[in-house]
């Protein structure tokens, strides 16, 4: 892609997301979505071949029924109270018109089977500001609408979401797909605490974004789009290799590691809110998550490739290993241990 085509669209990406996160009205913030639906379309189908294309229509009318309805819940909301207001949002009915059009926008369940199609269809570097930069407006329009929002339905859609994702991902074998359905699961970690604590959800999307941009950066540099490249990618570069391990184990949560903290948290609020079932719940179909991290991992780090493979094997990476995937690994493996400090500036 020409670098000034480039350019022009990842600015327009920044200031899209800027004028949803900044707008008090509705018109702007939908107007900031639209914006950001047309600067990640050509980033999408750049490659010209017929599944970019295809990843980018499914992309495009999904966005454009979402915006339709969110456009629609603020006119609702705007008739019944006369408030263009994001944070007026007080008729009920605008409230789950709302929520059934963010979670068409972030891809919760059941309004997830776009994203793993798309994810799929688009490049490392598309996969990996769509998982994370474009999850970013959806999930500020929740925050700003959370004490009006419905908690059933938002239980709900995050229990399905959760189980789903994990469910789902467990027989992939292409990585970027195994990313959306952990994406999913972990949309879901963040939609079910949006109503009692949603300062939590925000501390979970930043270090969700920051583990998925190491995995993400990692897998671009190594080339690798599904397992059985994954198993001949620690020939090529070892200490890479021994940080996307690291880092995966850190997604799925496991205790030593940065991924741990916003489940802990997050179970440890679903318990104060005597919603005990609900957290065990979360707590076992992240088990489902867990297993094709490990998958993962195992495919990364433990198993050594049959001799029969029938796919070219690459002796060195295309370009050296950047200086921001170690700053991002490390911190996607030791924050856990100043978490207070954490919580104190959350």
């Amino acid at each position: 892609m020409n670098p000034q085509a480039k350019l022009i669209f990842m600015t327009s990406l920044l200031l899209g997301t800027t004028i949803t996160i900044s707008s008090n009205h509705w018109i702007m913030a939908w107007a900031g979505l639209e914006i950001n639906t047309l600067a990640v379309l050509p980033l999408i189908s750049k490659s010209h071949h017929p599944r970019s294309v295809e990843a980018a229509t499914k992309y495009f009318l999904t966005q454009a029924a979402a915006s339709a309805l969110v456009l629609f819940s603020s006119m609702t909301n705007a008739w019944h109270t006369g408030q263009w207001d994001i944070t007026q949002l007080s008729h009920p009915t605008s409230g789950l018109i709302l929520t059934s059009a963010i979670a068409m926008k972030l891809g919760l369940v059941p309004f997830h089977f776009w994203f793993p199609e798309v994810l799929q269809g688009s490049p490392l570097s598309t996969g990996l500001l769509l998982s994370t930069i474009m999850k970013l407006p959806p999930i500020t329009l929740l925050y700003m609408t959370s004490p009006s929002l419905n908690p059933t339905l938002l239980t709900i859609l995050a229990l399905l979401s959760t189980a789903l994702g994990g469910w789902m991902g467990l027989n992939q074998t292409q990585v970027r797909k195994i990313l959306a359905f952990s994406s999913i699961s972990h949309l879901g970690w963040m939609a079910i605490i949006i109503i009692y604590n949603p300062k939590l959800t925000l501390l979970n999307f930043y270090l969700y974004t920051m583990m998925t941009a190491t995995v993400f950066l990692t897998l671009n540099s190594m080339k690798v789009l599904k397992l059985s490249t994954l198993m001949t990618a620690w020939t090529k570069v070892p200490s890479l290799n021994a940080m996307l391990l690291l880092t995966l184990l850190s997604l799925a949560g496991l205790p030593p590691l940065t991924g741990f903290l916003p489940k802990w948290l997050i179970i440890q609020e679903l318990t104060k809110q005597e919603m005990i079932a609900t957290a065990t719940l979360m707590a076992l179909l992240s088990l489902l998550s867990l297993f094709f991290y490990l998958r993962l991992a195992y495919c990364t780090t433990i198993t050594l490739p049959p001799h029969t493979t029938n796919h070219m094997k690459q002796w060195r990476t295309g370009k050296p290993t950047n200086i921001l995937i170690a700053i991002l690994a490390t911190m996607s493996i030791t924050l856990l241990p100043i978490s207070p400090l954490i919580l104190a500036l959350v």
